[in-house]
C-alpha cells in the first residue's frame, strides 16, 4: 500500500530524456505511461484503454501482445542470446532470417546486411553507396540526395538528408555532400543532376510514402519517373522502406515490389520484427554487392548487435504471423477502410485535408498546425493514442489486425475530439 508521503510516479521517474520532446512540458505534466497492449489497443498504468492509431511508431504491424514472438525470443536467448556476425561468424537463426528475407526481396539475388534499426540502415546505405562507387572506379560520386519533407532517421547521414529543416538545425554541417530536392516533382531531381553533374551524385534516397514528414502520398507516376531518372543518370536508387516495408504499403511485402522499383538498395526496420525487438536490414541488389563478394574488397562496416540472434528469432516469428494470418491482404483492406472512414473528416472546419488511399496509413491535416500537439492529449481523452507528424498532421498507421469496425470507431472518436 502506498503511503501518503510516497513521491509521485513523475518525481520517481524523472531521469528519462524523451526523444522529440519539450522536456520542460513533459516534466511539468508527467509522462503518458503505456503499461501493456493487446491487438489494436494499448492500456495506461491505470487500466484505461486506447485505440492505438499509430501502432507504436509505425511498427506494431501484427498487433500488441503476441506471445508467439515473445516465446520465440525466449527460446533463442536460452540457447544463444547473440554472437557477432563479423568475419565468418554468424548465429544460425540470423543466417536463416537472411535467407528468408532474400526470398521476398524486390530484387532477386539480393544480399541482406543487418542493422539495429532504421537510422542504422540509412547510414549503412549512405556509406555503401559511396563505397560502391569507389570500388567501381568513380570515387568522385559522393553526393547523397534526399527530398523535402522526408525523414530518414537521426544518425548523421539521415539527419543531413532530412527534408524537415528543424531536424537538422543548430548542429552545424554534419555531412556537406547532401542535397535536397522537391518531394513531389521528379524534374527537380533531374535539374539537380544537370546542375552538379551525374558524375558527382552517388545516390537518391526516396520514401515511397513520406512518413514522419506528414504522410504524403507520391503523386501519380512520380516513383516510376524518379526511378528511371536514376537509371538514366547512373545514380543509385535507395528505397527507404523503414515505414512502408513488411506490408504497410498494402498487399505487398514492399512498396518497391508493388511499384516495380527494383531498388539498388532498400532500407528497412520497424515491421521486420513488428517492434518487438530492435532490428533493421538493408537489402542490397546483386550488382551493388558484386565488387565486395567477387572482387575481394573488404567493407569495414558493421554493428555489434546487427543481426542479433534474439531479434532474428522475433523477426522469423513475426513473418510467420504475417503469412499465416494473411496480414498483407489485411493491410490492403485497411488501405480502403482508412480512406472510407477518415476521408469524411476533411469536412470538419478544424481539418484542412485528409491524406489517405495508399497503404495502411493516413494523415489528418489540421487547419491550424499549432493545434497538433495539444490535440494529441485531447485524443487521449477520447480513447485514442495518436501522434503529430510533419506540420500539424495527425499520423494514422494502425496495426494490420485493426478491424473495419475499429477503424470506424477510431474515426468516430477523432470526430468527437475535434468537437
Amino acid at each position: 500500500m502506498s503511503s501518503a508521503t510516497e513521491p509521485s510516479f513523475e518525481s520517481r521517474h524523472s531521469a528519462l530524456w524523451h526523444g522529440f520532446a519539450d522536456m520542460g512540458a513533459v516534466t511539468a505534466s508527467g509522462p503518458f505511461v503505456v503499461a501493456r497492449g493487446d491487438g489494436a489497443y494499448i492500456y495506461d498504468r491505470d487500466g484505461n484503454e486506447y485505440l492505438d492509431a499509430t501502432a507504436g511508431l509505425w511498427f506494431t504491424n501484427v498487433g500488441h501482445g503476441r506471445r508467439e514472438i515473445a516465446d520465440a525470443v525466449a527460446t533463442q536467448l536460452s540457447s544463444l542470446a547473440h554472437y557477432s556476425n563479423f568475419g565468418d561468424f554468424v548465429p544460425e537463426t540470423t543466417s536463416v532470417l537472411a535467407e528468408r528475407l532474400a526470398e521476398i526481396a524486390p530484387v532477386a539475388g539480393s544480399k541482406i546486411f543487418f542493422t539495429s534499426g532504421g537510422s542504422d540502415s540509412i547510414d549503412t546505405a549512405a556509406k555503401l553507396a559511396r563505397r560502391y562507387w569507389h570500388e567501381v572506379g568513380k570515387p568522385e560520386k559522393t553526393l547523397i540526395v534526399g527530398r523535402q519533407k522526408a525523414y530518414h532517421g537521426m544518425h548523421v547521414a539521415g539527419t543531413s538528408l532530412a527534408g524537415i529543416p528543424v531536424n537538422h538545425e543548430n548542429y552545424g554541417t554534419l555531412m556537406p555532400d547532401a542535397r535536397t530536392v522537391a518531394w513531389d516533382d521528379a524534374k527537380s531531381l533531374l535539374a539537380l543532376i544537370e546542375e552538379v553533374g551525374s558524375d558527382k551524385i552517388a545516390a537518391f534516397f526516396c520514401e515511397p510514402i513520406i512518413g514522419a514528414g506528414g504522410v504524403y502520398l507520391p503523386p501519380d507516376g512520380y516513383l516510376a519517373e524518379v526511378r528511371q531518372i536514376c537509371r538514366d543518370n547512373d545514380v543509385l536508387f535507395v528505397a527507404d522502406e523503414v515505414v512502408t516495408g513488411f506490408g504497410r504499403i498494402g498487399g505487398s511485402w514492399f512498396a518497391s515490389s508493388r511499384f516495380d522499383l527494383a531498388p539498388d538498395l532498400m532500407t528497412t526496420a520497424k515491421g521486420l520484427t513488428s517492434g518487438y525487438v530492435p532490428m533493421g536490414a538493408v537489402f542490397i541488389a546483386p550488382q551493388i554487392a558484386e565488387p565486395f563478394f567477387a572482387g575481394g574488397a573488404w567493407w569495414r562496416h558493421g554493428y555489434t548487435y546487427g543481426g542479433h540472434a534474439g531479434a532474428a528469432a522475433a523477426a522469423l516469428a513475426n513473418l510467420d504471423i504475417v503469412e499465416r494470418e494473411n496480414l498483407l491482404q489485411e493491410s490492403a483492406r485497411l488501405e480502403s477502410s482508412l480512406h472510407t472512414y477518415l476521408a469524411p473528416l476533411a469536412d470538419h472546419p478544424r481539418v484542412q485535408e485528409v491524406r489517405s488511399g495508399l497503404g495502411a496509413v493516413a494523415a489528418i491535416q489540421l487547419a491550424d498546425p499549432a493545434e497538433a500537439l495539444p490535440f494529441v492529449k485531447t485524443l487521449r481523452e477520447h480513447g485514442v493514442s495518436g501522434r503529430a507528424a510533419g506540420q500539424g498532421a495527425m499520423q494514422i498507421s494502425p496495426a494490420f489486425v485493426m478491424t473495419d469496425a475499429q477503424v470506424q470507431e477510431l474515426a468516430t472518436r477523432i470526430l468527437s475530439a475535434l468537437g
